[in-house]
């Protein structure tokens, strides 16, 4: 029976020791793949989708599912030791405490129940130090081969732009000169002459206000015109279009045809949306990396029972941070610094986004594993070119992530030596 201490500690980084009884299905690089392995990831798959009330695939396909899945695994777990990363005393030492915890025991408590299960203590560390070499190189080596170029770049800002025109604000004033449906072509050319002749008064300097006391028959003629300030999205595309390149104070040179009749456009302001600020949160969370021994299920219940502590000030923040989350910002106490819209996954962003200042979220689950999240601080701050840029290459670059991951490791996998091993007579 294999360790069942090893709550933060996938099957892949565990050294496969052969039992009794058990035997081996696969070798894969210098890693082992037991029928044992396999019998465990069936029953804990069968378990998980009768909590959730879900169907799985017949046994076979299921079964053979999980021999693929611990295989590339075992594959990703050689391809990390064999690169020479290291993971650094502190950050082996915060995972070692947060198994313990995960197991509701203290560091003492957990090196008797290893001893007791027959496992060294030294082993134990350097199957947790595989684990989270496997995140790290995960990390960087499908980040490396993930390209955006400056074209796809380009069109994500243009759609931004788009956007930021539709949210823009924009106050307009127009004369209006009517032209009924089904009008004969001789009126229709009357009220052409009626509404070019306002133009050429504009032209010549006279006040739109004036001349549009004098001639629009729209039913804003008595304030000179003016429509008033509106989101451009609840304008006709014609206005919006028309107005795009004035700036405020310069009316249309030529008129502007419509079912209604014949236009002069005059911008007002335009106020812009929000699409060159934007909103900066500085945060922290407490990261627990979820593994097939780790479902987000219970990695979630941690972190409400953690939230609890930190609501009713039993324990702060910080000092959770420190003792139990699995990142780099654990030594500062979860505190992630500023960032900008876009620079995280979209499921923890879109939480740490619904946050009031110093509101704690639920549990989040992301492919990090699961979150608790507190927002520190928030500013508005202008964007320049080249950080809309950067910010819209890491928005391209998240969106890539997945199918880059599959990639890689379909690479690794074939690049590895796997041999299939048939079962013992």
């Amino acid at each position: 029976m294999a360790c069942a201490l090893l709550a933060g500690l996938p099957v892949a980084a565990q050294r496969t020791v052969v039992r009794n009884g058990d035997y081996i299905v696969a070798v894969v690089n210098q890693e082992l793949v037991t029928a044992g392995e396999i019998d465990q990831r069936l029953e804990r798959a069968r378990e998980a989708a009768a909590r959730a009330k879900q169907a799985l695939p017949p046994e076979a396909e299921l079964r053979k599912q999980i021999l693929d899945a611990l295989i590339e695994e075992r594959v990703i777990v050689s391809y990390a030791r064999d690169g020479g990363q290291k993971v650094e005393d502190p950050e082996l030492d915060r995972a070692v405490q947060n198994v313990a915890a995960q197991n509701q025991l203290t560091l003492s408590q957990l090196r008797t129940r290893l001893r007791d299960e027959g496992m060294d203590y030294a082993r134990f560390r350097a199957n947790l130090r595989d684990q989270i070499l496997v995140e790290r190189v995960r990390e960087r080596e499908v980040y490396q081969r993930i390209r955006v170029t400056d074209a796809e770049i380009d069109q994500a800002l243009e759609r931004q732009r788009g956007q930021a025109e539709a949210d823009a604000e924009l106050n307009i004033a127009q004369i209006l000169v009517t032209v009924a449906d089904g009008a004969a072509d001789a009126v229709v050319a009357a009220r052409r002459a009626r509404a070019e002749a306002a133009l050429t008064r504009l032209k010549a300097g006279e006040a739109f206000d004036r001349v549009a006391r004098d001639v629009s028959e729209d039913g804003n003629r008595e304030k000179g015109g003016e429509i008033g300030a509106r989101p451009a999205s609840r304008l006709p595309d014609l206005f919006v279009d028309a107005v795009r390149g004035l700036k405020p104070g310069e009316i249309t040179p030529t008129l502007l045809r419509s079912g209604a009749g014949f236009h002069i456009l005059r911008l007002i302001d335009r106020r812009e949306a929000a699409a060159m600020r934007v909103t900066q949160t500085r945060a922290r969370h407490i990261l627990l990396r979820t593994s097939d021994q780790l479902s987000p299920q219970v990695a979630s219940q941690r972190l409400a029972e953690y939230k609890r502590q930190i609501e009713s000030r039993a324990r702060s923040f910080e000092d959770i941070a420190r003792q139990f989350s699995e990142d780099g910002s654990a030594t500062a106490g979860g505190d992630l610094g500023w960032a900008q819209p876009g620079q995280y996954v979209p499921e923890f962003e879109e939480a740490m986004n619904r946050l009031d200042v110093m509101g704690l979220s639920a549990p989040v689950v992301s492919r990090f594993g699961v979150h608790l999240i507190q927002v520190l601080e928030r500013r508005n701050v202008a964007v320049d070119t080249k950080t809309l840029r950067e910010q819209a290459r890491g928005a391209l670059r998240e969106s890539k992530f997945d199918e880059a991951y599959a990639e890689w490791a379909k690479d690794l996998r074939n690049r590895a030596y796997i041999e299939m091993r048939e079962p013992p007579l």
